[in-house]
């Protein structure tokens, strides 16, 4: 007779069999990519009930019923958005060399958008800099500031923006930010909000966390953006966020982070505040008709011929696939020069067969990344790609003045994606992200000099030096890859 602690064991196997089997059937039947999906079903064999644990917590992109539905019913009016964008700024680039043709067509089938010309875009490259840029136009906001960004942190010229915010606000100026729940969680419980809320400008959380929401969404799915916005007229975008780098974890070990913004002038402004506000009413859900908001302020033409671009929004929602398949196109469509700087190198094979194709076929590429990073699983992760990479031709080059944070992939110099998104799984695939995508020269230019200064910092590594690295550290970085999907 089988006794009731064998029967009881025999029930929590078959219970737990049962789950597993369930959950393996679904991870077939999404149809992730490959190595995605062998590594969750590799959890669940090796680490049974930690990697049930796992899967029901991030292994599914769960935005919350409330996010979706918002989502569905704020589409009409992005819709027509983009319709009333398309109309009033016809084509710019007639003359986009057929090999680049691609990278646009991408881009402007999946959102709708066309390229926006007549924009005017700065380059800026020093942290403090940006500080008081974004500060200087603030106190000559006439009509709203819209900010939004993954981490803000206060402390030094980071909280000269807030006072600039609250000045703004007491003179008549709706002022609206949206900070990440995870990355802004320090600011979110410090005394700040409140006193910004008191003074009437509205602070919200993107994607809070808690543990009823354990149930409800997917707590890694993050916004990841970092988007200014005033009076339609001047925007900003790129790597940085809304901290001083004199202060900010400057107990890492890493040094300071080093980033790029773009302030931009023109129609594409009135792009990037469509972002903030899609994301604004998802998260509060004020104003359906939020793409007509601001409809009676004049966007601004800068009048400058040839700067067209694309602000590109990307997330673990429809847009998911669109960064990884511009990425992609941009990679291809290299002629001569390939030069990328990320933070955090963690690429699929799709990628990594982009780079090593383009470097086999005669193309320059120099992969620009931190000699240090902030996480040491990523670190090691990334470096157990260097060898392939090496051995195809590609140049890899170890930034050692800080932490390198700027994102960006430079073709040719005339095409550009600029932005928040990293070179690796959780930028593409989980994270809410904002791109530019520039086809300009001058621009091109302008990028190519900040991440040739980038290398003079920087140390190129050599293949047969690399290959003479201890057995350990090798078995480490391989071992970090078999979770480079997850990431």
């Amino acid at each position: 007779m089988i006794s009731e602690t064998t029967l009881y064991s025999i029930l929590a196997a078959l219970l737990h069999l049962t789950v597993a089997l369930t959950l393996a059937i679904r991870i077939v039947l999404k149809r992730r990519p490959v190595g995605v999906s062998l590594a969750w079903l590799l959890l669940l064999v090796l680490l049974p009930v930690a990697g049930i644990a796992l899967y029901l917590l991030i292994g599914d992109h769960r935005l919350g019923n409330k996010r979706l539905n918002r989502a569905a019913r704020l589409l009409p009016a992005y819709t027509r958005w983009a319709e009333q964008m398309s109309d009033t700024h016809p084509e710019c680039l007639p003359d986009l060399a057929p090999c680049y043709q691609g990278v646009y067509q991408l881009s402007q089938r999946s959102l709708g958008v066309p390229v926006l010309g007549n924009n005017q875009l700065t380059l800026m490259t020093d942290s403090l800099n940006i500080l008081s840029s974004i500060i200087e136009d603030i106190e000559h906001a006439q009509h709203f500031c819209h900010l939004q960004f993954y981490i803000w942190a206060d402390g030094g010229s980071a909280d000269k923006v807030t006072e600039a915010l609250i000045d703004a606000a007491q003179r008549g100026v709706e002022c609206r930010v949206l900070v990440d729940g995870v990355g802004s969680s320090k600011f979110i419980n410090s005394e700040w909000p409140r006193l910004m809320r008191e003074q009437g400008i509205q602070v919200k959380v993107a994607l809070p966390v808690g543990p009823m929401r354990l149930f409800l969404e997917r707590l890694d799915l993050r916004n990841h953006r970092k988007i200014v916005v005033i009076d339609d007229a001047i925007g900003y975008t790129g790597s940085m966020n809304l901290l001083d780098p004199r202060q900010f974890k400057q107990d890492e070990g890493v040094g300071q982070w080093i980033d790029a913004m773009a302030r931009v002038q023109g129609p594409a402004v009135h792009a990037l505040n469509a972002v903030f506000l899609w994301d604004w009413h998802i998260e509060t859900g004020q104003s359906i008709d939020v793409f007509l908001e601001y409809s009676h302020l004049q966007i601004p033409e800068s009048g400058e011929q040839g700067r067209g671009l694309q602000v590109v929004p990307s997330g673990p929602d429809d847009t998911r696939e669109l960064i990884h398949q511009l990425l992609l196109a941009t990679l291809y469509s290299a002629q001569q020069e390939l030069v990328i700087t990320t933070p955090y190198f963690v690429p699929d094979e799709s990628l990594m067969t982009a780079l090593k194709s383009a470097a086999r076929r005669g193309i320059k590429v120099q992969l620009i990344l931190p000699k240090r990073v902030d996480s040491r699983l990523v670190r090691y992760a990334s470096r157990s790609y260097f060898q392939e990479l090496l051995d195809a031709g590609v140049e890899i080059w170890e930034f050692y003045g800080g932490l390198l944070h700027t994102k960006s992939v430079l073709v040719d110099r005339h095409i550009a994606i600029f932005g928040t998104v990293n070179l690796d799984m959780r930028s593409v695939w989980l994270n809410f992200e904002v791109s530019l995508v520039v086809f300009d020269k001058t621009f091109g230019e302008a990028l190519g000099y900040l991440q040739n200064s980038y290398m003079t910092e920087s140390e190129k590594l050599s293949g047969s030096d690399w290959k003479k690295r201890p057995l350990a550290r090798r078995l480490a970085e391989n071992i970090a890859q078999l979770t480079s999907p997850l990431l």
